[in-house]
């Protein structure tokens, strides 16, 4: 282990979106979270903190609600697929900006553009959608760039692309090459250094969640993408090619992108606390598009026990409908579907590799979809999946050592982050944890140091070296053994744990919990439980689906720590021959897609190129906007 240096007296707030004023209040928690009922703890100031305001549209005057995923362990029981035809919404001819919130589809007789000529009286006037079908007919593509097909197929490693023939011989057409990740290598630290360019030292995503120091809470998946700092794709795209169109189809931050297309996941939370599956979109007009094409957004395909490949063909499917409707110049889709079961049962399993067959026919019409169009497909991962089946518990031991507080409340034991001395972050291989005073950095290396499953305990000097430090991560940064992970347990007695540990509640949880892929295999009863809380959902009525074990041992495989080998690490494929000479960085791929998109001078990209820390940080460490910790 290394010595620690002294610690910054601050933490820094969240990063300020482009363009907008610094806001005083937090980003309002958003993101996933599964139990029937509205997140808690969050102070009203801050869970309805507006939205940045896109790029070309006045403000919407209503205030954003809470949003994560719900999911209670049982799928619903189908999708609607109805038979009719797409509902067509082109984008119009000369690459507006897109339709502002809560307003309806530009039609013939709206004052921003010149009335058409009227229809004779005998003939019925043309619906909206028929006129700008009609306008997109007549809109030839813009040939100064190469539309841009990015799939994020989570989890992809060459030794599953074995397993995956249509992407195999994409790649054998094409060209492949090995793909750098960052610490910590999970979704939205891999997918914010890809769409920035830099490392998480300077855009501030430093894991999947951390500990919000001027909230005195612990949040996991956030939505929003002012959370994320540095220079974002899209615009590094339309400084070169003004009116440049970006769709962002489930990829990580999408909530007050600049992009001119959003869809991602967001429940319907009512006023009695219930939950419902939805997705988020702009512009507003394509959510009843898709819903009437696809069905609702499957929810609970999405993450927990019920999680499966139907999450990932509707996602494909709403590509398709966006490729073909909007012909925007890049499209972002995020493929989760390897995630599921490479985590349950680990990377060489049949069944892991059965799923990565399945994802690859799924795939194949989007692909054929973008060959017909001429548009250069890339597919990346994040990170690969390794063998894992050592649970850490690194709160307890912070526990047994005096260092972690909790608070009791009807006899459930809750995390008390503001009172503890230290505590830790659990997120898959890698866990920030956080020490209050300075005096305590000592005492808290001393209580994990001889912890079976902990390789190492980065301080200052060892976040530096991995570019991981900024004001977001913790004092000290744990990573985990090879076939090890951390969970976020902190009670010692299951009869004291609160009840959200049984529920897949991604969002109340203080940390990452992979067991919500899991129902409870000990409990006989656990399938007539979560038939009995269907039921009462069914009927509109309150419900909790605790199904979740509290026993870690199912999980079979995780991520975060860098990959020992190429074979175990992640890849990036493209259509486009010979430009991929060599092992592209995470902090390459930016660059790699503008010169794919003729936005840069055309050459091939190598990991020697790239100097992120040559970009300006997001928050120094003598920046005046770091906030003392608590």
């Amino acid at each position: 282990m290394t010595s620690g240096r002294p610690l910054d007296a601050g933490r820094a707030a969240a990063p300020t979106p482009r363009g907008s004023a610094p806001d005083p209040a937090p980003q309002s928690p958003e993101g996933l979270e599964m139990a029937g009922r509205a997140p808690v703890g969050v102070p009203e100031s801050v869970s309805r903190a507006a939205a940045p305001t896109p790029r070309g549209s006045a403000p919407d005057p209503a205030p954003q609600s809470p949003e994560g995923l719900d999911g209670h362990g049982q799928p619903p029981e189908g999708l609607n697929w109805p038979g009719h035809p797409p509902i067509d919404t082109p984008q119009p001819s000369e690459r507006p900006e897109p339709p502002e919130p809560r307003e309806p589809l530009e039609t013939p007789e709206s004052p921003e553009r010149p009335e058409p000529p009227k229809p004779p009286e005998t003939s019925a006037a043309p619906a909206p959608s028929e006129v700008l079908a009609r306008q997109a007919a007549a809109t030839p593509p813009d040939s100064s760039v190469t539309p841009l097909l990015v799939l994020d197929i989570v989890g992809l490693t060459p030794r599953l692309l074995d397993h995956m023939p249509r992407l195999r011989r994409l790649a054998d057409r094409g060209s492949r090459a090995p793909l750098g990740t960052v610490l910590p290598a999970v979704t939205c630290a891999a997918q914010s250094t890809f769409l920035t360019g830099v490392m998480p030292a300077e855009h501030g995503i430093v894991g999947n969640g951390w500990y919000f120091r001027e909230l005195g809470d612990v949040l996991l998946w956030r939505q929003h993408n002012g959370l994320v700092a540095g220079d974002k794709l899209w615009d590094a795209a339309r400084r070169a090619h003004p009116g440049y169109t970006v769709a962002n189809i489930c990829w990580w931050y999408a909530m007050g992108a600049d992009t001119d297309i959003t869809i991602t996941p967001r429940p319907v939370y009512y006023a009695d606390g219930r939950k419902e599956p939805d997705c988020y979109t702009r512009p507003p007009a394509l959510h009843d598009e898709l819903t009437a094409r696809l069905g609702t957004f499957p929810l609970f395909h999405f993450w927990g026990p019920g999680a499966d490949l139907v999450s990932s063909r509707w996602i494909i499917d709403a590509t398709r409908h966006v490729l073909a409707t909007r012909h925007p110049d890049l499209i972002l889709s995020y493929l989760p579907h390897l995630d599921y079961d490479l985590q349950r049962y680990g990377p060489d399993d049949p069944r892991s590799h059965q799923a990565a067959a399945e994802l690859d026919a799924a795939l194949a019409p989007l692909l054929d979809d973008a060959r017909a169009e001429g548009r250069t497909v890339v597919a990346l991962s994040e990170y690969g999946i390794t063998r894992a089946d050592r649970p850490v518990h690194i709160n307890r031991a912070l526990r047994r050592a005096g260092l972690l507080e909790v608070h009791t409340q009807d006899g459930m034991e809750y995390l008390d982050p503001m009172a503890s001395r230290a505590f830790a972050v659990a997120d898959h291989q890698i866990a920030h944890i956080y020490v209050r005073r300075p005096e305590d950095l000592d005492a808290t290396r001393a209580a994990l140091v001889d912890v079976p499953g902990i390789e190492q305990l980065l301080d200052d000097e060892g976040k530096k070296a991995h570019q991981l430090d900024h004001p977001r991560s913790g004092e000290l940064v744990a990573v985990a053994e090879a076939g090890a992970w951390f969970t976020y347990y902190y009670w010692l007695d299951d009869a004291r744990a609160p009840d959200f540990a049984q529920l897949v509640e991604i969002h109340r949880k203080p940390g990452y919990d992979p067991v919500e892929l899991f129902m409870d295999p000990i409990d006989p009863y656990v399938k007539l439980k979560a038939a009995a809380a269907l039921a009462r959902k069914k009927l509109g009525m309150r419900y909790r689906m605790a199904v979740v074990p509290l026993d870690a041992s199912p999980i079979r495989g995780s991520h975060g720590r860098l990959p020992a080998s190429e074979e175990e690490g992640p890849l990036i494929l493209c259509s486009t021959p010979h430009v991929l000479p060599g092992r592209v960085a995470a902090t390459e791929v930016k660059a790699l897609l503008l010169d794919l998109a003729k936005t840069r001078s055309s050459h091939p990209v190598t990991e020697s190129e790239a100097h992120p820390t040559d970009n300006a940080r997001a928050l120094r460490p003598d920046s005046p906007d770091r906030r003392k910790a608590p």
